[in-house]
């Protein structure tokens, strides 16, 4: 971890599980997945919850091969990440796409999961995450993080707190005892 960054919450795993070896199927059908989670046991459990949807295939007579987490190579530029989910508010599923921009996958994750819960209210158990990949700075769709490119006018942070200091030596003592005269600089 980069020195003085606050450390991310969620964390990318990929797992991979299998239902167990039978009579009458030894070698049964290997299955794979990315998962944000907050931890190991989480991520499991996440996989197990996915698989028993997708596949004939529980925990109970399912085991689980490999669980390793999948760290980031570059985390010290920004990218633009893009993510699809799929989440169930009060009225229903929904299916929307997010746009973020962060230095990290698993910060990124981290601004969706705060953003549904204080726009949508949507809970964490009731977000699931279909897609997450890098845009490109061409590719962005969303007003919020065009706003950060520079594609319509250039990026400019304005100065709100500007101090004026005097330059001169007879300025730089502790107490003053007269008021400073800046209509000179």
């Amino acid at each position: 971890m980069v020195k003085g960054l606050k450390p991310h919450r969620y964390h990318q795993y990929h797992i991979v599980g299998r239902h167990v070896p039978t009579d009458a199927d030894p070698n049964p059908q290997v299955y794979r997945m990315k998962l944000w989670s907050l931890d190991d046991t989480r991520a499991k459990s996440k996989f197990w919850y996915f698989l028993s949807r997708l596949k004939k295939v529980k925990k109970a007579n399912g085991q689980i091969i490999a669980c390793n987490e999948i760290f980031e190579e570059d985390v010290t530029t920004i990218k633009n990440f893009g993510i699809w989910i799929r989440y169930q508010s009060r009225t229903g599923f929904h299916n929307a796409y997010k746009e973020y921009r962060e230095i990290s996958m698993n910060k990124a994750v981290d601004a969706l999961y705060e953003e549904m819960a204080s726009r949508h209210r949507v809970r964490a158990p009731c977000l699931q995450i279909i897609k997450i990949c890098q845009v490109a700075d061409a590719d962005v769709k969303r007003d919020n993080t065009i706003q950060f490119l520079g594609v319509k006018e250039p990026v400019s942070f304005p100065v709100v707190n500007k101090v004026l200091r005097h330059d001169s030596k007879s300025q730089k003592t502790t107490f003053k005892y007269k008021r400073p005269n800046f209509s000179a600089v």
